[in-house]
């Protein structure tokens, strides 16, 4: 957590609590097989925007207090109980749909969908007033997953297969606010193959339930018996975290910046083929064990590790390189920079501008270029492939970035945002948190966030303000509660680069107009 001038410690940030929620994946009978049907959510959702995603969502005190009421309204496994009636009160309010009493599914009324809309009691009352009929509905769990470690919220999720039967079941949007501006329905192979070809996203727990399905459609034959054989044995646990193809994400638990408590590693390149390891900053027992593990199992006997990547020399993305080696051997490539802050006997290579990695897949050949965007630390480089840019620390989706003014550059951390934008990659893979499937919007956000405070500390000197202190106060009297330290680092970070820049010189204690 070098990032972090000397003396300024940070709250530690627990992990988030687990809240049961609900997912649900309606299936139809059509030509070639059956279909699944999926929204693609909008681009101004907080939570996986421009996915495409199945109808759901959180378990509500409402549907606790109607499992409680009503034990005898659905005869499902006790487990699930909750989780069914979030999922049926979702159905409803999200697309529309609901059970028509005799094991068919059904467009419910407007005034009904209004209700439920409105008010998430609204569903009870329609199904207590007889204007919803819940009698013969049949569904199946077939899988549970729980959000990653990185996630902002924590969710254990149940998704649920529902069949709708032949053609003729049409979801709607909701009056009002709505999570998706579209539907299409699917055939899981055509859905997994779009996926694969970078076309659209999916959430990760989506992509694995995915290849599950198809899988099982392989060798059983068609849909419904692939989730019957599912729901007789559901998978949970822990699941590969993959939001683009030939992106895996390992989240490892290090000592970095709040709110993140882990440190984004990437498995770069397909199963079966040519890979590299990216920041494997694990540390801890806990962490070396769980990258031990994730490595065993995304590696195949085709399977070759190229090297270690770093993107930076910062201690949250470095680990314990020893004890590294001990799971798997690799060349360690990083810049000059980085790799002067590494100690170890294992070969090394130097990475630089335009220097580019090709790995061989049973696909093909994927190609990584390096750029260096070195800002937020001397040395940072980025990789820049078809499905997206490994960032490093250049940004994150939750918090925020820090350019140290002990070794950071606001000039060239801007500049640096600035090019990653122009790539106008289709994703970004941050060294913290969750990736961004709207990279432009974020980084658009950072860079105007930075520029305007980097014009704020200008125009605080230009005033006539000139000690540290009073500058930091001045340019930061927009944000409060920011960390009078960390408020205070930033504007030093500011002024080092406008003195660089000729715009400000320092002088007498303080900072004056140039």
């Amino acid at each position: 957590m070098s990032e972090l001038p000397e003396g300024v410690s940070l709250p530690s940030v627990g992990s988030p609590v687990i809240r049961p929620s609900a997912s649900v994946m309606l299936s139809r009978e059509a030509k070639g097989g059956h279909e699944i049907l999926l929204g693609h959510r909008v681009s101004e959702l907080p939570s996986f925007p421009d996915f495409w995603s199945f109808p759901g969502g959180g378990v509500s005190d409402v549907d606790k207090e109607v499992s409680k009421d009503h034990p005898d309204w659905l005869m499902v496994d006790e487990k699930y109980r909750t989780a069914t009636f979030a999922l049926l009160r979702e159905m409803a309010e999200e697309v529309g749909l609901s059970p028509d009493g005799k094991g068919g599914i059904v467009s419910i009324d407007e005034d009904t969908r209004e209700g439920v809309c409105a008010d998430k009691g609204g569903w009870r009352k329609s199904v207590e007033s007889g204007n919803v009929s819940i009698e013969n509905f049949h569904c199946e769990m077939i899988t549970d997953r729980t959000t990653p470690p990185f996630a902002p919220m924590g969710f254990q999720n149940f998704f649920f297969h529902v069949p709708t039967g032949l053609p003729g079941v049409i979801p709607t949007f909701p009056p009002g606010r709505t999570e998706f501006d579209e539907f299409r329905w699917w055939k899981p192979q055509d859905l997994l193959s779009a996926w694969e070809g970078n076309l659209l996203r999916i959430p990760p727990p989506i992509v694995t339930l995915l290849r599950d399905i198809v899988e099982r459609i392989g060798d059983e034959g068609d849909l419904q018996t692939a989730c019957d054989d599912l729901s007789a044995d559901p998978p949970s646990g822990d699941h590969r975290i993959e939001f683009a193809p030939g992106v895996e994400v390992i989240p490892l638990e290090t000592d970095t910046l709040p709110p993140s408590t882990h440190t984004n590693c990437y498995i770069i390149g397909e199963p079966g083929g040519e890979v590299v390891i990216v920041d494997p900053a694990a540390k801890s027992e806990e962490s070396l064990n769980y990258l031990k593990a994730k490595i065993s199992e995304a590696m195949s006997p085709d399977s070759r590790i190229v090297a270690s990547i770093f993107t930076h020399r910062h201690p949250d993305h470095i680990g314990d390189l020893a004890r590294i080696s001990e799971i798997y051997q690799a060349p360690i490539w990083a810049s000059e920079e980085t790799l002067g802050a590494i100690s170890t006997d294992i070969g090394v290579s130097k990475l630089e501008e335009g220097d580019t990695i090709e790995l061989n897949g049973p696909s093909g050949v994927s190609t990584w270029e390096v750029i260096e965007t070195p800002g937020h630390c001397p040395g940072h480089i980025c990789l820049v492939g078809e499905a997206g840019v490994v960032s490093g620390d250049n940004c994150v989706v939750v918090g925020t970035i820090l350019v140290p003014s002990s070794d950071g550059d606001m000039d060239s951390y801007i500049s640096g945002l600035m090019r990653i934008r122009d790539l106008a990659p289709p994703m970004l893979f941050p060294g913290h948190g969750p990736a961004s499937p709207n990279p432009r919007r974020l980084l658009d956000r950072y860079i105007e966030h930075r520029s305007s405070r980097h014009e704020r500390v200008l125009n605080a000197v230009s005033s006539g303000i000139s000690s540290l202190e009073d500058i930091a106060r001045s340019a930061y009297g927009d944000t409060p509660d920011a960390h009078p330290l960390l408020s205070r680092d930033q504007t030093l970070s500011h002024l080092r680069s406008l003195e660089s820049s000729g715009k400000v010189e320092a002088r007498d204690n303080g900072y004056y107009p140039a």
